[in-house]
């Protein structure tokens, strides 16, 4: 008899590799309920091409080592996973191939958990850097830049795969509506890579401009650096007051590795109009370099045998099929209706899959939206991705690091060993390892 499993897997983010949640590995690892597994083939450079290919290669890891697996005489039975930064939206594509595939038939599936993930894309707030990175963004990130700011045509209809991963009637909802426990985890404040309104799936950001507007925060004990509670003045009130912030004190100026003491600060300060244009360049050339190399890896992975099998293709085929179905029916064709096509009839049926026909045209902004002010930062089309995914029973953590220049790395301890200070954020690690359901 086949020993029971619950898989565990955990998925990186941009420009990430598995060492980048070592400390997730560690606290999941002391459950001896789980078999942990870190996905490796989607690291480093190979994060450009997309959230489709990289959730492609994610879910082929997990199929080989549910496989390696059965051949130890252990059979998986039970399946969560968990990603962080980009790492959370290739767990949700990986999920819809699982589910394509009939995964869950016999699988339960328990836990999915992302950490800092940019669910709604990427916001434009009304400042010159977050300008230039809706510009540059689609272009030097590849596909996955592309898909980040919702400017992919993705879908058969041409909508932004984001899009299409929150749609109710699309698998990718339908198979995160499967799982017993969907919880988030997102930085209230300080997260330059993936703000808050995205990380939390939510419309309005009332930590914006935190430390003047009063609002008063209540820390957990028991999970220290996570949100209890919080409340919004009435009126202006003094500056934000917790207990961790009086100890920690303000956020730091520069990031730490380019704090100096004086006078080596000083020289900095008077080299930097000559340093941050050359690291500006050599940056620009790195991720065009890497962006190109992205490019012609895709161009050979959809000109491959295999490419016929992915979900982005099996999807258009039933999509297609589908279309002309309802074309005939429309203009009275009596012709027999066609057949779903073979490689998506093995996996699972159009009924199953719930696709609408009711809009056929792209919903896809044919230009970026106009720089928001104040605390609308999002687009309709985020705004209306929020409101589809706040329809499932999401339970949401927040985590609060006033005392560090970018919280995104320090969410998950993702360096720690280079940089201390990212130690400040066992708790929300630790939260994330109990909440997980056994």
């Amino acid at each position: 008899m086949s020993q029971p499993i619950h898989l565990l897997v955990l998925v990186h983010g941009m420009w990430g590799n598995p060492s980048n949640l070592k400390q997730l590995e560690l606290h999941a690892s002391q459950k001896p309920e789980f078999h942990v597994m870190v996905a490796k083939a989607n690291s480093e450079d190979s994060t450009y091409d997309g959230i489709d290919w990289g959730g492609e290669r994610v879910a082929q890891e997990v199929l080989d080592e549910v496989h390696a697996l059965s051949q130890e005489g252990k059979a998986v039975t039970r399946f969560s996973i968990t990603g962080y930064s980009l790492g959370g939206l290739v767990s949700r594509y990986v999920i819809g191939i699982l589910y394509q595939k009939r995964f869950f038939d016999d699988v339960t599936p328990v836990n999915f958990s992302s950490i800092a993930t940019p669910h709604l894309g990427l916001p434009r707030y009304p400042s010159v850097m977050s300008y230039l990175g809706t510009i540059v963004g689609p272009r030097l990130l590849s596909r996955t830049g592309e898909q980040f700011y919702c400017v992919d045509k993705w879908s058969h209809t041409g909508r932004p795969l984001l899009e299409v991963m929150a749609d109710p009637q699309r698998i990718f909802y339908q198979a995160l509506a499967k799982f017993q426990e969907f919880r988030i985890f997102a930085n209230a404040v300080y997260d330059l890579t993936v703000p808050y309104v995205t990380a939390a799936i939510e419309v309005d950001d009332p930590f914006v401009d935190h430390t003047t507007n009063g609002i008063q925060i209540t820390l957990r004990d028991d999970y220290p650096r996570i949100i209890k509670s919080y409340t919004l003045p009435t009126s202006p009130p003094p500056k934000i007051k917790s207990k961790e912030s009086k100890k920690s004190g303000k956020r730091p100026f520069m990031p730490p590795f380019l704090v100096f003491r004086f006078p080596l600060n000083i020289l900095f300060y008077i080299s930097l109009p000559f340093f941050v244009p050359v690291v500006i360049t050599l940056l620009s050339v790195r991720l065009m370099k890497a962006s190109n190399k992205s490019k012609i890896r895709i161009k050979l992975l959809e000109e491959g045998e295999k490419s016929a099998e992915t979900l982005a293709k099996v999807l258009a085929k039933v999509e297609e099929a589908v279309e002309e179905t309802v074309g005939n029916l429309i203009h009275g064709d009596s012709s027999p209706s066609p057949s779903p096509p073979s490689s998506f009839s093995t996996s699972a049926s159009a009924d199953e899959v719930s696709f609408s026909t009711t809009s056929t045209t792209s919903t896809t902004p044919s230009t970026l939206p106009p720089a928001s002010k104040g605390k609308d930062v999002l687009s309709p089309l985020q705004k209306r991705i929020a409101s589809q995914l706040n329809t499932l029973p999401i339970k949401k953590e927040l985590a609060f690091f006033d005392d560090v220049y970018n919280a995104h790395g320090t969410i998950i301890m993702r360096d720690a060993k280079r940089f201390p200070f990212q130690k400040i954020g066992e708790g929300v690690v630790r939260k994330w390892g109990d909440s997980l359901r056994a």
